[in-house]
């Protein structure tokens, strides 16, 4: 089978933020990755800068260097887009490829609000466009191992889980320049749209929905210094991006998951109190207990290592680690690569939905693959409070099932 012709968006030779480099493009440039993908184009902010990058890169004479999302959707040579740049810049660079029924990997989150993602899924429907969002820890081992225990019975039904999450490389109070557009909630890319919509989208993959719960926000920090790290510039801004979340609610009902059982977690846009872990999500069964615990980072859509599963036996009180590992060849790959990489490898052999891989309408909740069979809309209850004045938002009751589309709506 020949290589799918592929397009990408966002891989610059200057960019602030290099997630196309670093997760993208291993892959697509490895021996495994160059047998089933080729390059064919770039699309940057201009014809000049995707020259450059090709260049940058080593890319080759024959990639084509594109400045306009709707003369990259015409080319016919082209199969397969993979959006890696800023949220805000998704819809307007993807548009045109959906339209014109092209393939559509886009990082998570999908648009920066809620309409224009809806809008996105629309459109991929009508076009029937192949669509991928790039909510990967779904496909991540640690994940995957995790689900086969519950559903083996090892510890019984569930009765309650709880997630405790922490960002260890940030700084309570200060924000480099690169990420300055975390502090602006308009963007719709944050550490909670991004870090935590991540982290709550496996966790439901593994233990389904919600069937009523109640989150809570709260900006404990909003004044944050923006500081250049070349310059030694520095400004003041404030922040309109929650840095605390928390969420409680009953999980639905499933062939491992008891009637009634609960889901609480607590995010916080701060490193870890020193000595303790950055992620702990705990599942306790009827008959035992798993314990996933992440020591290098918080968030498993990036983790490569430094994840542990340990499972406790109630009645002998004994604890054991379960083993987990990658596919040779993506265990070669850079950490930040694995999990994206899985997602390429799962659409060159037409498994995506086979492995509950997201597309559009998932982001939106059109449907949730973890869960098509179920039809109840949870009901959930937003609130805001931001610590300086002290005052409280209602966000009221919304239809969301798909705690995604939740945390949009949160900071939109």
């Amino acid at each position: 089978m020949a290589p799918i012709r592929t397009a990408l968006i966002g891989l610059s030779s200057s960019a602030i933020t290099a997630w196309a480099s670093q997760a993208h493009l291993p892959y697509l440039l490895s021996e495994h990755g160059k047998s089933r993908f080729k390059i064919t184009a770039l699309l940057n902010s201009s014809a000049d800068a995707a020259k450059a990058a090709i260049a940058h890169y080593n890319l080759g004479s024959d990639v084509k260097a594109y400045g306009s999302p709707e003369d990259l959707a015409a080319d016919k040579d082209i199969d397969f887009v993979a959006c890696a740049t800023r949220v805000d810049v998704h819809y307007d660079t993807i548009k045109p490829s959906v339209a014109a029924g092209k393939a559509v990997f886009v990082e998570w989150p999908l648009a920066e609000n809620v309409k224009r993602a809806s809008e996105l899924a629309d459109l991929a429907k009508q076009t029937g466009s192949t669509t991928i969002v790039g909510i990967q820890a779904r496909v991540s081992p640690v994940v995957t191992k995790v689900k086969e225990v519950l559903e083996s019975g090892a510890i019984g039904k569930v009765v309650s889980s709880n997630l405790q999450l922490t960002s260890p490389y940030v700084e309570r109070s200060r924000v480099s320049a690169g990420l300055a557009y975390f502090l602006d909630k308009k963007v719709g890319g944050n550490p909670v749209t991004i870090g935590l919509a991540h982290t709550l989208d496996f966790i439901h993959y593994v233990l389904g929905e919600y069937e009523d719960f109640d989150a809570h926000t709260q900006i404990q920090h909003p004044n944050k210094v923006v500081y250049d790290k070349d310059s030694g510039e520095e400004r003041q801004v404030t922040s309109d991006v929650p840095d605390l979340v928390s969420l409680h609610g009953t999980l639905k009902p499933s062939s491992f998951v008891m009637k009634g059982a609960s889901f609480t977690a607590t995010y916080q846009v701060a490193p870890p109190w020193p000595g303790t872990l950055p992620l702990i999500w705990t599942i306790t069964g009827e008959k035992g207990e798993l314990r996933i615990t992440a020591s290098k980072t918080a968030f498993l859509n990036v983790a490569g290592s430094g994840i542990l599963i340990e499972q406790l036996d109630f009645a002998s009180n004994e604890i054991k680690s379960i083993d987990w590992e990658f596919n040779a060849h993506i265990a070669e790959l850079p950490e930040r690569a694995r999990n994206i990489s899985t997602l390429y490898d799962l659409f060159a052999e037409g498994r995506l939905e086979e492995a509950g891989a997201a597309d559009f309408a998932a982001a939106v909740n059109d449907r949730s693959p973890a869960l098509r069979t179920s039809q109840s809309t949870p009901r959930s209850r937003l609130t805001q409070q931001r610590a300086s004045p002290s005052r409280r938002l209602d966000f009221g009751r919304h239809g969301f099932a798909l705690h995604s589309k939740l945390l949009l709506s949160i900071v939109n």
